[in-house]
């Protein structure tokens, strides 16, 4: 039996998370991708325009699969009109679409009644027209991914100057500017076999300094029973209830509202960590779902279970230039937590500092007991490690 995964660049969570997984549970496993030559030696490759639907389904008439998915933001509709046309188990074309053109998102749920949250999309090329009651506002790509170009703006001069310096380095993007929705950052990790959903757990995010939105650090918070049902309303009004979710949304007095739904596994190794921090098999559970197992049978851990916490913080450039000295993958116990930290940025790389996701070097993190004692112990870890750009 052969799985076959979409995928771009090689990213930890294919590497160390579904490859691995999918292995322990017998099968055999081939990424499907445009960039073969980026792919380590051992790993099964083949080429395929990954973005298309129907060279998908062509890539796997040798083997026919046993199930067919991706972890990228970027191809999950395709994968899931290639998996739908192969009968396999597959999220819903039209919902991944959905969660990816933020938009598509904030007009199905306004016209569902949910998540009133003002939005003005933006055409490629076009001047936006937004009401002047809207600042403070975020502007993004309607597609975008990992924070890139999304920058808050105070008045029409921040917003025409973002606009144009976002088209002067991609012409042809498509841009959304939505209110600015101040509170607490928090996420919403889920599973579903398309009938039930289940409750991962949920993050309380930490930001950088405006005007991007870099996220620096996350602390373990399951979502409390008073988000669920709205946020179960909302992945229902857009379709997303297949396979791995992570949803971002904001704790306002007035209740919550969401910032955007990627419809796959939390990223930038926090799924490595959740895996971790759960003790239960993650990947393998994803993989389970796309063979078409019902969600019952994972056996999933309580959320919630007392006596568990986790801390992750990125070590992020601060400059442009080219990464000299950094530490290798650490792990370490200290009074009672464990902790580790593990590169994502190699040295010798020169990159530009973009004030996102991008700018990541490293991912630190503890697992203990209690929030006070993690963080102490994660603060020291810190404290013994560095990391130099020159340049």
């Amino acid at each position: 039996m052969r799985l076959y995964l979409t995928a771009l660049n090689p990213t930890d969570a294919l590497l160390e998370g579904f490859l691995p997984a999918t292995d322990e549970l017998g099968l055999a496993a081939t990424v499907l991708t445009d960039r073969p030559g980026e792919w380590p030696t051992g790993v099964s490759v083949r080429q395929c325009a990954v973005r298309d639907p129907a060279a998908i389904v062509a890539a796997t008439a040798a083997e026919p699969p046993a199930a067919l998915l991706s972890n990228s933001d970027h191809l999950q509709e395709a994968t899931a009109v290639a998996a739908a046309k192969l009968g396999l188990p597959s999220k819903d074309p039209e919902a991944a679409r959905r969660c990816k053109d933020k938009a598509a998102m904030r007009r199905t749920l306004a016209a569902a009644g949910l998540d009133p949250v003002r939005a003005v999309a933006v055409a490629p090329g076009a001047t936006p027209v937004v009401p002047a009651d809207i600042f403070p506002a975020v502007l993004k790509p309607r597609d975008g991914v990992a924070s890139e170009d999304a920058y808050l703006v105070t008045d029409w001069r921040e917003l025409a100057a973002r606009v144009t310096a976002i088209r002067r380095r991609h012409p042809k993007v498509a841009l959304v500017v939505e209110e600015y929705l101040a509170g607490e950052l928090r996420t919403y990790d889920t599973l579903g076999d398309g009938e039930s959903l289940a409750v991962l757990g949920g993050w309380r995010t930490g930001l950088g300094p405006p005007p991007t939105f870099t996220e620096v650090s996350l602390d373990w918070a399951p979502p409390p029973p008073a988000h669920d049902a709205g946020l179960r309303a909302l992945l229902d009004a857009l379709g997303a209830g297949f396979g791995a979710c992570h949803t971002e949304y904001v704790v306002r007095p007035d209740g919550i509202r969401l910032i955007e739904v990627n419809d796959r596994l939390i990223g930038d190794r926090m799924d490595l960590i959740l895996t971790d921090l759960l003790g239960t098999p993650l990947f393998a559970h994803v993989v389970r779902l796309h063979l078409g197992e019902p969600l019952a049978a994972l056996h999933l851990p309580a959320p919630a279970a007392p006596g568990r916490h986790a801390r992750v913080e990125y070590v992020c450039a601060d400059r442009s230039g080219r990464l000299t000295a950094a530490p290798g993958p650490v792990d370490r116990l200290h009074d009672g937590v464990r902790l580790s930290c593990r590169p994502m940025r190699e040295v010798g790389r020169v990159a530009e500092h973009t004030g996102t996701n991008r700018d990541y070097l490293a991912a630190l993190h503890g697992i203990g007991s209690d929030p006070t004692t993690v963080r102490a112990a994660l603060t020291a870890f810190r404290d013994d490690l560095s990391w130099t750009i020159t340049g």
